[in-house]
């Protein structure tokens, strides 16, 4: 009778591990789908979710620190011909993007449009300087007029310079060059990014994830077209993936990112580098790669993106991109911060460039569950060129065309330690709470059952030997 209990116990034993095993591997797939339904209902752009809520606010505080390039030999590059030597001298940081978005509206085809207020307010405490430092650059008015002036009306051109003193490089403080001063050769108002405050980005157009949370904040169109008509060509026109402050739940390493910029009016893609620990949150890390400004011998997707031929030397430079068509004209080039992955000759032309990965390439830190941009660094060099002239007196000894690089900047925000909390609290920790629950009945359940079922068949090898 007594062996009989014991046997029966140790199969009772093993039927209850059997079933804490079963039960723990049912959790693990019903675990996921609670999850993932819980993410994709809470990323839909509509009011009351959580996506929501962070989308119409301004979020996390984003900075943009500049950095100038400081001439140090402007009279000997007038008088002699001598290659530039310039000295970074930065941040001038800025905090920009503090105000929520505007004029949203949704649309029955779960799309949702809005304007992006702009503005930017001085951080004396995170700059080197006040906004009154001043900075010997590129002339502005001279290097544009350079450009957009025929040649054979140069001689015009070299009157007006003559009248009002205008040279090739001039003294102005760091407010005058990003936000705008009056200029005696034009006779109005230049600026790097002038004007500025008080103005917008957008309309945007984007998807909900309403109806297919795969598509949750694409844009659907950019000011009211669904394509640019920057780049003369279909392709270089695409308006690709999102804004990049967030992506569709469930980012896999293996899938390329795709976002849009207005700041440099064309759509990149980013690729997955490492998983990073960002404040206790898994995050994966995006890269702009290499190829992204190479030369379209390099990299044959960048043929439209070449402009014009005599700049580019039959668009054999890789580094640049001449967004003239899409700032109203301006002969602005685009690239990476010091050339970063740009043709040598970029860095030779102009000396004192230091061209360093770690601190010029652009990356986003992406949480993969909820595909929210909880981190990044977006650097960008804004550039203008200048050339050799027979007419314009200033630009006489100049021996040829010179991509001149005049600031960059880092637009840069992180999660806070607060919403880092907030964020753990209602998705990190539930998910390692039920990762632990299930991993610990699953592991519990085959124990029971190994010990029970071992333990039952030694009762049973003794009984036959008593037998």
């Amino acid at each position: 009778m007594g062996c009989c209990n014991r046997r029966c116990g140790l199969i009772a034993g093993a039927v209850f591990g059997a079933l804490l095993a079963i039960l723990g591997g049912i959790l693990i797939p019903l675990g996921s789908s609670i999850i993932q339904g819980t993410v994709e209902e809470e990323a839909v752009i509509e009011p009351g979710t959580t996506a929501h809520e962070n989308w119409v606010s301004a979020g996390a505080k984003v900075y943009r620190q500049f950095w100038f390039f400081d001439v140090t030999n402007a009279k000997e590059v007038v008088q002699n011909g001598s290659k530039p030597v310039v000295v970074q001298k930065g941040p001038y940081t800025y905090m920009t993007r503090y105000l929520p978005k505007e004029n949203i509206t949704f649309y029955p085809n779960h799309t949702v449009s809005f304007l992006l207020p702009l503005g930017a307010i001085f951080e004396p405490s995170l700059s080197v300087g006040p906004e009154e430092d001043m900075i010997t650059s590129l002339n502005l008015a001279v290097a544009g007029a350079y450009s957009l002036v025929p040649k054979y009306l140069h001689i015009f051109l070299e009157g007006r310079m003559k009248a009002t003193n205008s040279s090739l490089f001039q003294q102005r403080t760091v407010k005058e060059l990003l936000w705008g001063y009056r200029d005696p050769l034009l006779g109005g108002t230049v600026g790097l990014f002038a004007p500025y405050n008080g103005t917008y980005d957008g309309y945007y157009n984007v998807y909900t994830g309403k109806d297919d949370i795969s598509k949750v904040a694409t844009i659907d169109s950019w000011r009211g077209e669904k394509s640019l008509d920057f780049w003369d060509d279909q392709y270089c026109n695409m308006i690709n993936g999102t804004d990049a402050s967030s992506f569709h739940p469930f980012v896999e390493k293996k899938e390329a990112l795709y976002f849009f910029s207005s700041d440099i009016c064309r759509s990149v893609s980013a690729s997955f580098q490492k998983s990073m620990d960002l404040k206790g949150i898994e995050v994966y890390r995006y890269t702009l790669k290499p190829s992204t400004l190479a030369a379209p011998t390099e990299n044959p997707d960048n043929k439209c993106f070449c402009r014009d031929l005599t700049i580019t030397k039959n668009c054999t430079v890789a580094g640049v991109l001449d967004i003239s068509s899409c700032q109203g004209g301006k002969p602005i080039y685009i690239s990476l911060p010091h050339f970063l992955y740009g043709s040598p000759s970029l860095t030779e032309d102009v000396l004192g460039l230091n061209p360093n990965e770690e601190h010029h390439f652009t990356f986003l830190d992406v949480e993969p569950t909820t595909g929210f941009t909880l981190r990044f660094a977006k650097r960008i060099q804004v550039n203008m060129m200048y050339g050799p002239s027979k007419i314009i007196t200033v630009l006489k000894k100049v021996k040829d065309y010179t991509i001149f690089p005049l600031v960059w900047l880092n637009e840069t925000a992180a999660l806070d330690d607060e919403t880092a909390e907030m964020f753990k609290e209602k998705l990190v920790y539930p998910v390692q709470m039920l990762d632990i629950i299930q991993n610990t009945l699953l592991g519990i359940g085959v124990a029971i059952f190994l010990i029970c079922l071992i333990s039952y068949c030694v009762v049973r090898r003794k009984e036959g030997k008593l037998v």
